[in-house]
């Protein structure tokens, strides 16, 4: 995204743009990938709500709550694209308002990875995290990315806390 500074991001929070739904896909190649053709759209306040599920020391990626929503709402897979977008929506939306703060420094992308694109960069993501006691890596020499080191002893479990309420 560009122009973040510039953009109401509670807005498009709010704007659920007709979600939730499901929508049959049909393209051979994605059905394989992904593993069915039900394809869940969930809005960009669902993520926020499960984003702000995590506690401080535990941490959760967008694929966990991918599969969540998925199970969820019955459908084979959740669509990954806006996963990433509503994501992002709400770090930002978060880091707009001056209380009410989603700890989204905690949802972490694919095998533990920092993400650029929030707020602050992954500087200040690794820095949130370190302050709850994680431990962040870097891999790679040119392309350097960052990690939550052993990220899968703190994954929360969102079906587990879904039980206990």
């Amino acid at each position: 995204m560009a122009n973040e500074e510039k953009k109401d991001f509670n807005a498009m929070l709010r704007d659920s743009k007709d979600m939730p739904k499901i929508q049959t896909i049909t393209d051979p190649r994605s059905i394989e990938k992904y593993g069915g053709d039900q394809m869940y759209f969930a809005p960009p306040m669902d993520y926020d709500r499960v984003m702000r599920r995590i506690p401080r020391g535990k941490v959760i990626t967008v694929g966990n709550i991918r599969e969540y929503f998925a199970k969820r709402s019955g459908a084979d897979f959740t669509e990954p694209i806006t996963a990433g977008i509503f994501v992002s929506i709400a770090a930002w939306a978060s880091h707009q308002r001056s209380g009410d703060e989603t700890p989204y420094w905690r949802t972490l992308k694919a095998n533990g990875e920092l993400n650029e694109k929030y707020p602050g960069g992954v500087k200040a993501q690794k820095e949130k995290l370190e302050a709850e006691g994680h431990m962040v890596i870097s891999k790679g020499r040119k392309n350097i990315r960052y990690y939550v080191k052993d990220y899968e002893t703190v994954l929360f479990d969102l079906d587990e806390a879904t039980a206990r309420e």
